[in-house]
């Protein structure tokens, strides 16, 4: 069986800036791996010493500098790594990136599609329903459990109500939420040999995807504009000696609001 795990390179830490220029989030910074894509990647993983037999691929679309990503998911224990990387490729919305992923997996035959439930930079959490519509193939999103039997798998998903256990055939597309495991610790070890795993750097026309299709000519959002946000209300600060609550009545009884 060949699991696909589709990860992506973002902004490392909380802080992330808008380029006014180009209107699009600045990756000048360091990147590391998002955070929910490594459950994904730890799942991925957990299937792998269960079967025997697996290969485990990790896939990303971005610039060169995210093999960095990649590595660390090298590290963890998947096989090999394949990026794709073009220029033209800069600036692809939601849609546009699922195009060049689909091809990718298109590429690689996989069984098993794995995602993280969203990305920590853009928080779209829709790019795997569209590289499943892409492959014409089954979706679970969410799914807390996973479970694969020979031709099939069995995903259970936590709702408001419960949980949905659903049955889907191979080949299919998994989202998997956060909750499901927890990404282990990436050894010296598997450091060291990351190093040595294939990792293969591919263009948009190597996977027969037109430079159109992609980046913003290919791209279905745009960004208008951007603003500073509007400045702070009229505020008080209130410390509180014993009469804080006359003085939040006050303070609302001044702009008519009690």
């Amino acid at each position: 069986m060949k699991i696909a795990v589709c990860v992506k390179q973002v902004p490392e830490g909380t802080s992330l800036r808008i380029d006014p220029a180009s209107k699009r989030l600045d990756r000048s910074g360091e990147g590391a791996l998002n955070h929910f894509d490594a459950n994904a990647v730890e799942e991925a993983l957990r299937l792998k010493e269960k079967s025997g037999d697996a290969e485990v691929v990790v896939v990303s679309l971005g610039p060169a500098g995210a093999a960095d990503a990649l590595r660390k998911a090298l590290a963890m224990g998947a096989d090999r790594a394949l990026l794709v990387s073009d220029d033209a490729a800069a600036g692809s919305d939601l849609v546009a990136t699922s195009r060049a992923l689909a091809a990718a997996l298109e590429r690689e035959g996989a069984d098993l599609v794995l995602f993280g439930q969203q990305a920590s930079d853009s928080d779209g959490a829709v790019l795997w329903a569209a590289v499943a519509d892409r492959l014409r193939r089954p979706l679970v999103s969410q799914a807390a459990e996973l479970t694969v039997n020979g031709e099939s798998l069995r995903a259970k998903r936590q709702t408001e109500f419960g949980y949905d256990v659903i049955d889907a055939p191979l080949p299919a597309v998994i989202a998997v939420s956060d909750a499901i495991n927890e990404p282990r610790y990436p050894s010296l070890k598997g450091i060291m040999g990351a190093k040595k795993k294939p990792q293969e750097t591919v263009s948009l026309g190597d996977l027969g995807v037109d430079a159109s299709q992609v980046g913003e000519a290919g791209s279905k959002t745009t960004v208008a504009a951007l603003t500073d946000p509007p400045a702070r209300a009229d505020s008080r600060r209130i410390e509180d000696d014993g009469n804080a609550a006359e003085q939040i009545v006050e303070f609302l009884a001044e702009k008519r609001l009690v």
